[in-house]
């Protein structure tokens, strides 16, 4: 099963490929919060000002800050150490149960002169009417207690990243970037304000657009940004400016390379918020699971797409970045199974029919073509399973399959009529056949709709089992057959 796996990673572009985010170790130091948020409806103004009444009937909170870089990175698989500063109070310890719960483990330093940072949003249909902040640091604090913890957690980790929200956990992040520089830790860096020299020497910084003008100055255009994004990392010796820039994408500017300009990956912008913080912690989780810059920023320009079309700092699983980097191509091609459920579910809920048939699809002819055709218009998704070469041999004989299952499935993700394609390891596909619960399963007109594998759990679920046209004289074993007599 494990050579089995590994082919199916041969069979799915580079552009499906999900790094090994679960053997990835990152650390995440700075500024932490406690975001909460009060939900209900409004149908009357204040008779006491001309506002509106919230009738509160949901309550939620979350890490914030800092925080919401950890929740993004363990909800990718991977492992997060989270350092940083809070007060002696009910936030803190609100905060350290939501990361308990959350898989995140935790270092917070308790600073008895300082409240720990709450914001507080009251929201109504999905609109946010007011924020409240509660907070109270002292920013000239120097934090070497701070450094010394983070030393001491830099050899369990292969990548940091420091989330800046400007609120004096990191009034030391020069001596921090020193100890990272000296145990060979990539830095990256989610700045605030525009002292820029406070990062010297990190790996990568990842400012948003008008961060990135407020420091370097209005940038007209795409040559402009590179040119002073080049300048800027020359300047402060670092090695690469990732600009996030909303609607137009992401520019990364490395040293001694082209400027790389993606556009986004957004269809629909429901919520910014956090969506940097789910930049850096992708970016992160990529490097550490050994992706090379490039790949691991698409990546995250993929995952900051997910994050705005969800409400509020939002997170992002290994199966939501599957789908979207699926939907790059349209929705179309070879799927793992893990995928594939979570494409068919995706689908029903846009309300889509379902349809599956499967094969060996040996030699692909045109009995092939007019039959999955059929399938096709029978619905909106058409599901075809393949038989993997070993059930092949079985079912065919020793000189068969004449074309391996790379080359089958190749061919069948190429048809127009042909959705997703995904292989099947067992004898019958009945199992995966259950686990998708098609709406239609459909068959060769040679076969009985009632012995079917599959066929019950599909009627089970409410589906059909049909058989479709069978154009006699066309098969596989006749082509092959024609073949050897011209010989």
């Amino acid at each position: 099963m494990v050579l089995f796996r590994d082919l199916i990673k041969t069979l799915i572009p580079m552009q499906y490929e999900i790094p090994a985010f679960d053997q990835a170790r990152v650390l995440v130091v700075g500024d932490l919060m406690l975001d909460r948020y009060w939900s209900g409806c409004t149908s009357r103004v204040s008779p006491e000002a001309p506002v509106p009444v919230v009738h509160v009937n949901d309550i939620e909170e979350r890490p914030g800050g800092a925080g919401n870089v950890a929740l993004n990175i363990t909800a990718l698989g991977a492992e997060c150490t989270l350092l940083g500063v809070v007060g002696n109070d009910e936030a803190a310890e609100r905060l350290r149960q939501l990361l308990e719960q959350s898989g995140v483990a935790f270092e917070l330093l308790e600073d008895e002169d300082s409240q720990t940072i709450t914001k507080l949003r009251v929201l109504s249909q999905h609109q946010q009417l007011l924020r409240l902040d509660f907070e109270q640091t002292d920013t000239s604090k120097g934090r070497q207690p701070l450094v010394n913890k983070l030393k001491a957690l830099l050899p369990a980790h292969d990548v940091v990243v420091f989330s800046d929200y400007g609120k004096g956990t990191l009034a030391d992040i020069d001596d921090m970037i020193h100890a990272c520089k000296l145990a060979g830790k990539p830095i990256l860096v989610d700045p605030k304000g525009i002292d820029y020299e406070r990062y010297r020497r990190a790996t990568i910084i990842t400012p948003n657009t008008s961060e990135f003008h407020a420091v370097v100055g209005h940038c007209r255009t795409d040559e402009e940004l590179d040119r002073k994004a080049s300048q800027l990392a020359d300047d402060l010796d670092i090695q690469a400016i990732l600009v996030t820039r909303g609607e137009r994408g992401m520019s990364l500017v490395a040293a001694g390379r082209e400027a790389l300009h993606i556009p986004t990956e957004a269809k629909e912008v429901f919520d910014v918020t956090g969506a940097g913080d789910t930049v850096i912690a992708t970016l992160a989780c990529a490097m550490a699971a050994g992706c090379v810059l490039d790949y691991a920023v698409r990546l995250s320009n993929v995952a900051a797409g997910v994050t705005v079309a969800k409400l509020g700092s939002a997170t992002v699983t290994v199966a939501e970045l599957k789908l979207a980097l699926h939907a790059q191509r349209g929705g179309h091609g070879i799927l793992d199974e893990d995928t594939l459920l979570h494409m068919v579910d995706e689908a029903r809920d846009n309300g889509e029919t379902i349809v599956m048939t499967n094969g060996c699809f040996d030699i692909l002819h045109a009995g092939h073509v007019h039959y999955l055709n059929q399938a096709a218009s029978l619905g909106d998704r058409l599901i075809v399973a393949v038989n993997i070469d070993e059930t092949v041999r079985a079912l065919k004989g020793e000189d068969r399959p004449v074309n391996n299952l790379e080359s089958r499935m190749t061919v069948l993700a190429g048809l127009a009529s042909v959705d997703w394609v995904v292989p099947f390891t067992e004898e019958t596909p009945e199992r995966l056949i259950c686990a998708v619960k098609p709406d239609l399963l459909v068959k060769g007109g040679d076969n009985d709709p009632d012995k079917v594998p599959g066929a019950k759990c599909v009627r089970d679920n409410g589906g059909e089992v049909l058989a479709l046209d069978y154009i006699h004289g066309r098969s596989t074993t006749n082509i092959i057959r024609q073949i050897r007599e011209d010989e």
